[in-house]
C-alpha cells in the first residue's frame, strides 16, 4: 500500500510540473515577447494601378503599445504585376515578425468601342463586311489588332481577350435595312449675301447615300430669294433615297443695299474702359454718330449697356483677346468667342453676329499657335452666320509709342476715300484716340462724309488671310 501512494504522488507531481512549466511559458511569452498582429487581411490582391492603402497593425509587449518600435519594409508598386510583401518586425531577442503579401493583378476586361446599338444594320441586299473595331485595355493598352469577329447573316459577334485571359465579348443581330438619311452637303457656306437687285447665284449642293450613293441628281431645290426686296431669304434642298429615307437642308440668303461709297465706319477694339469708353459715348451723342464696340470681357457691364441704349453696334472681339488663346484651335477660338457672346446677351439681350478677329484676319502671330488657322477660321465664322470685319484705314493707335491726338486724327482723315466704304480701326481704351475723335467727325463732316455704324447689312471689308 505504500508503494502505490508513492507511485501516485509521483506521476501527480510530474504532471503538475508540466503543466506548471507550460503555463510558465505561455505566460514568459505573452509577457515578454513583443506581439505583432495586422490590421486587415494578410493576403491582398489588388487590380493594376489600384492604389494601395496601407491597414496598419498594432503592437505590444506587456500590455504597452510598442508600435514605435516596429520596422516596416517593403514597398507595392501597382504599375507592376506581382506580388509584394511588406515586413512588420520588432527586432531584438523577444522581437516578432509578420508579412503581409500583396498581390497585383489585371483583373479589367478590356473595352470594346461598339456603339450600344444591339442591331447592325445593312443596305438590303449586302453581305456585312468586317469592320476596323477599337479595343482598349487597362494594362495592354491597344488590342484592336486582336478584336476577332465572328459573322454570318444573322449575327456579328466580336471579342477580345488580354495578357491575363480577361476576354470580352459583344454580339450584335444583322438587320437588313435601310435607316440612314441621305446627306446633304452645300457648295459653298450656309449664309450667303447678295446686293439688292444683282443676280444671285445659288452655288448648289451634292447628296449621297450609304446605300444609293451619289443621289445629287435627285436634289429638290426650292429657292425663294427675292433680290428686289431687302431681307433674308432661304434655299431650301430636299432629297430621298430609294428606301424613302428624307434630308432636309437650308441655305440662308441675306439681301441688302450695297453699302454707299464714302461712308466712313467708326470701329472701336478692346473696350470697355472707363475715362475712355464713357468720355468716346459721349462725343458720339453729342455729334450724332453711330459707331461699332468690337468688346471683350474686361471692363463694366454699365458701359456695354449704354453701348446698345444709345443706337450703337454692340459687337464681338472674343472674350480674352489672347493670342496663344484663341487661335490654338478652332474650337478654342469658338469656346473664347461663345464667352463674349454670351456676355453681351446677358446685358442686352441680343445676340451680335458681327466679329473682329484680334489682330485682324490678316494676322501672322497665329502661326506660332496653329498653322493655318486663320485660313480656317475666316470660312468657319461665316459658315456658322458670323459676318467679320478687319478695316482699310487705320488710325495708328495702337502701333506703339504715344501718338499724339492730331496724329491721330490725320491717319484718319487723310486715308479716307470718296471711292468705298471707309472702316475705321481705333481702340477706345486709348485717351489719345479719345481726344481724336471728335475733331475726326467734324473734319469727316466738312469733307463730305457719313458715318453709319456696322449692320448685319454692310459689306464685310476683309484683309487678305497669310496664315
Amino acid at each position: 500500500m505504500v508503494k502505490t501512494r508513492l507511485v501516485i504522488n509521483k506521476t501527480f507531481l510530474f504532471f503538475m510540473f508540466v503543466n506548471i512549466l507550460a503555463i510558465s511559458v505561455v505566460l514568459f511569452n505573452h509577457f515578454m515577447f513583443a506581439h505583432v498582429e495586422l490590421v486587415g487581411k494578410s493576403n491582398v490582391i489588388l487590380n493594376y494601378k489600384e492604389e494601395y492603402i496601407e491597414k496598419g497593425f498594432t503592437a505590444t509587449r506587456v500590455g504597452k503599445d510598442i508600435s514605435d518600435e516596429v520596422l516596416v519594409t517593403g514597398k507595392v508598386n501597382t504599375s507592376k504585376l506581382g506580388k509584394y510583401k511588406i515586413t512588420y518586425e520588432v527586432p531584438g531577442l523577444f522581437g516578432k515578425s509578420v508579412v503581409r503579401t500583396i498581390e497585383v493583378k489585371d483583373l479589367e476586361k478590356p473595352v470594346l468601342d461598339v456603339d450600344g446599338s444591339k442591331k447592325i444594320y445593312l443596305c438590303p441586299g449586302t453581305k456585312y463586311k468586317k469592320e476596323n473595331i477599337k479595343a482598349n485595355d487597362n494594362y495592354d493598352g491597344d488590342l484592336s489588332k486582336k478584336v476577332v469577329i465572328e459573322s454570318d447573316d444573322k449575327k456579328v459577334t466580336y471579342t477580345v481577350e488580354d495578357s491575363s485571359g480577361n476576354k470580352s465579348s459583344i454580339e450584335r443581330s444583322i438587320v437588313y435595312e435601310d435607316i440612314k438619311k441621305p446627306v446633304i452637303t452645300l457648295n459653298g457656306t450656309k449664309y450667303d449675301y447678295v446686293f439688292l437687285g444683282e443676280k444671285y447665284n445659288d452655288k448648289g449642293a451634292k447628296a449621297s447615300d450609304n446605300c444609293s450613293g451619289d443621289i445629287t441628281s435627285k436634289l429638290s431645290v426650292k429657292n425663294n430669294v427675292n433680290i428686289n426686296k431687302s431681307g433674308s431669304y432661304t434655299v431650301e434642298y430636299s432629297v430621298s433615297d430609294s428606301n424613302g429615307n428624307t434630308t432636309k437642308l437650308v441655305r440662308n440668303v441675306r439681301v441688302s443695299e450695297r453699302n454707299k461709297k464714302g461712308t466712313v465706319y467708326l470701329t472701336f477694339d478692346d473696350g470697355p474702359q472707363w475715362g475712355t469708353t464713357d468720355k468716346i459715348l459721349d462725343i458720339l451723342k453729342e455729334e450724332g454718330v453711330e459707331a461699332t464696340f468690337f468688346v471683350t470681357n474686361k471692363g463694366p457691364d454699365e458701359l456695354i449697356k449704354r453701348m446698345y441704349n444709345e443706337g450703337h453696334t454692340v459687337a464681338l472681339h472674343t472674350a480674352s483677346h489672347d493670342y496663344a488663346k484663341v487661335y490654338a484651335s478652332v474650337d478654342s477660338y469658338f469656346k473664347d468667342l461663345e464667352s463674349v457672346s454670351n456676355r453681351v446677351k446677358r446685358i442686352t439681350g441680343y445676340e451680335s453676329k458681327i466679329i473682329r478677329f484680334p489682330g485682324g484676319s490678316s494676322n501672322t502671330i497665329s502661326r506660332n499657335y496653329s498653322k493655318g488657322i486663320m485660313s480656317k477660321l475666316t470660312n468657319e465664322v461665316v459658315n456658322r452666320g458670323y459676318k467679320y470685319y478687319d478695316w482699310n484705314v487705320s488710325s495708328g493707335d495702337a502701333a506703339g509709342g504715344r501718338p499724339t491726338s492730331t496724329q491721330i486724327k490725320n491717319n484718319v482723315i487723310n486715308n479716307l476715300r470718296k471711292d468705298r466704304i471707309n472702316m475705321v480701326l481705333m481702340h477706345d481704351i486709348k485717351t489719345y484716340t479719345r481726344d481724336a475723335l471728335r475733331s475726326i467727325i467734324k473734319e469727316g463732316k466738312e469733307k463730305g462724309y457719313t458715318f453709319e455704324k456696322i449692320t448685319m447689312d454692310t459689306t464685310m471689308v476683309k484683309q487678305r488671310v497669310n496664315n
